[in-house]
């Protein structure tokens, strides 16, 4: 499902709201999402899942093509923990 699919449906399921309403909902939700995640914060959805960023240390990498050694600068990544409600559900629980 894209964000536009995501508006669509929440959309039609509320149909006393605007389109234009629940677009900027949802991008509002992903932007705090997003600027808590930028600030090292954890966003949990209880339910859904928790948003974290991790830390990977430089380290030496590989090229595949040449096989020539290079250095992996240290870099922050996103990472999402599926909350147990998700989970249960994606296994038929």
């Amino acid at each position: 499902m894209i964000r536009s699919e995501l508006v669509q449906k929440i959309a039609d399921e509320n149909p006393h709201l605007y389109q234009r309403d629940v677009e900027r909902i949802v991008n509002t939700i992903f932007e705090e999402i997003i600027e808590a995640m930028s600030s090292g914060d954890r966003v949990e959805l209880r339910g859904f899942g928790a948003f974290s960023v991790k830390k990977r240390d430089a380290r030496t990498g590989r090229n595949p093509r040449t096989g020539e050694s290079v250095q992996v600068e240290e870099k922050h990544v996103p990472f999402f923990k599926t909350g147990k409600l998700l989970r249960d559900r994606l296994n038929g629980k």
